[in-house]
C-alpha cells in the first residue's frame, strides 16, 4: 500500500493524534474556556499527548468559580439574617465567603437545599408556601434559560415566596478581557449552541482565533488538531467542530426567553474584576423576584482569602500547581478557593488527575 493510501485509512481520531503528537513549530496557546473541557480533557489524557509546545490554558468558564466572593457573602446574609431558605446547586454550598460557606451557615442553623436544576426550586416553592425561598441563579447563556423558565412558572403559579439571587454572566467580555493570554480560543459548544457564532465571528473580527468543541474525545482531539493546523497557516480564524449541535443562529428562542425576563448589567469576575454588561438582572417590572431589591441587601465587598491564587488561574496568568496552597492547605476536602470545591475547576482538575 503507498503512503498515501495508509494515510487514507488511518482515522480522523488517529490524524488527529498524528497531528497534536508531532507539531515542533512555535508554541501555541489554547484555552479550553470551558470548565468542563479542562475536566475532559485530564479525564481522557489528552494532556498527555501534547508536546511542550502546545500549552493548554484553563479559562474562566467556570460559572461557580468567577462567581464573586461577595455572591456567597449575600447568600450567606439572606440565610442567616433574613431568614430565607437558600435553594442552589451543590457546588456553592462549599465555596468560602469572605468568612463563612453556605454549608458553615447551614451548620448555624441556615435553611439550605441543594437542588438540580432551577424548577426543582420553583417546585420546592411552591410546595413550601410558608418559607420565603430563593434561588441561587448563576451560570452562562447555557443555563441562564432555565432560570428564565423556573421564573416564569413562579408567575404563572402566583408565588410571592420564590425570588432569585442573579450572577448570571455572559462570555463575550471574558473574551475580550482574556485575548492577550491566549493564542486560540477552545469555544464551549453549549453556550455557541445557544448564541450561535455571532459572538465569535465577533472576536475574530479582533483578530481572535477560535475553534468551537464537542465535549467527547474525539471531537476534542479534532478541535484541538484543527487548532493547530490552522494556526500554522498565519492567520485569524473560525472554525466550528461541533456541527451536530452548534448551528449559525443558535436558539433564538432561548435568547428571547432570556431577554424577556433579564437585562444585561455590568458584574464583577472573581480574578478579571467588573466586566460591563457581562452580567444579567432581572428587568425592573420583575423586581418582586429579584431577591436583592426584596430583602433590601445592602452592597457587600467580599473579601478573597489570603494566598489564595485562584484569580490568577482563572485568568491563565498560571496554572493551578504555581498557586503555593494548592495540594497543601487547599484540596477538595478543605477548599480554600471556588476553583478547587467545583466540579468544574481547573483547580479540582489538575488535583483530581495529578498523578
Amino acid at each position: 500500500m503507498t503512503d498515501s493510501g495508509k494515510e487514507n485509512k488511518k482515522s480522523a481520531v488517529e490524524k488527529a493524534v498524528e497531528i497534536l503528537s508531532t507539531y515542533d513549530g512555535p508554541k501555541i496557546r489554547i484555552m479550553e474556556v470551558c470548565g468542563t473541557h479542562t475536566h475532559e480533557i485530564f479525564r481522557q489524557g489528552i494532556r498527555s499527548l501534547l508536546p511542550e509546545n502546545i500549552s493548554l490554558i484553563s479559562g474562566p468558564g467556570c460559572p461557580v468559580c468567577v462567581t464573586p466572593v461577595s455572591f456567597i457573602d449575600e447568600a450567606v446574609m439572606l440565610a442567616l439574617d433574613k431568614g430565607c431558605t437558600i435553594l442552589t446547586f451543590g457546588d456553592l454550598v462549599r465555596v468560602p465567603g469572605s468568612e463563612k460557606s453556605l454549608q458553615t451557615a447551614r451548620g448555624e442553623g441556615a435553611i439550605v437545599k441543594v437542588v438540580y436544576s432551577p424548577a426543582d426550586a420553583q417546585v420546592y416553592a411552591l410546595e413550601h408556601p410558608d418559607e420565603e425561598t430563593v434561588f441561587l441563579s448563576v451560570g452562562f447563556e447555557t443555563t441562564t434559560p432555565s432560570s428564565c423558565i423556573a421564573l416564569e412558572q413562579a408567575i404563572a403559579h402566583g408565588l410571592k415566596n420564590f425570588s432569585l439571587l442573579c450572577a448570571n454572566k455572559t462570555m463575550p467580555a471574558a473574551y475580550r478581557a482574556m485575548m492577550d493570554t491566549t493564542d486560540v480560543y477552545l469555544y464551549p459548544g453549549h453556550v455557541c449552541a445557544i448564541q450561535g457564532l455571532s459572538e465569535c465571528r465577533q472576536m475574530l473580527e479582533l483578530g481572535m482565533s477560535g475553534v468551537v468543541a464537542g465535549f467527547t474525545a474525539p471531537e476534542l482531539l479534532t478541535a484541538l488538531a484543527v487548532a493547530v493546523r490552522k494556526t500554522e497557516e498565519g492567520r485569524p480564524f473560525l472554525v466550528n467542530c461541533y456541527p451536530r449541535v452548534v448551528t449559525e443562529e443558535g436558539s433564538p428562542e432561548a435568547r428571547a426567553l432570556v431577554h424577556r425576563y433579564m437585562q444585561p448589567c455590568d458584574s464583577r469576575w472573581r480574578g478579571i474584576g467588573v466586566l460591563k454588561n457581562s452580567g444579567l438582572t432581572l428587568r425592573p417590572e420583575y423586581a418582586d423576584y429579584d431577591a436583592r431589591k426584596k430583602y433590601n441587601l445592602p452592597g457587600i465587598e467580599g473579601k478573597e482569602a489570603k494566598l489564595c491564587r485562584c484569580g490568577q488561574v482563572l485568568q491563565g496568568a498560571i496554572t493551578p500547581k504555581d498557586c503555593p496552597l494548592f495540594g497543601k492547605v487547599c484540596t477538595p476536602e478543605h477548599p480554600v478557593g471556588a476553583c478547587m470545591v467545583s466540579s468544574e475547576g481547573a483547580c479540582s482538575a489538575f488535583y483530581l488527575y495529578r498523578k
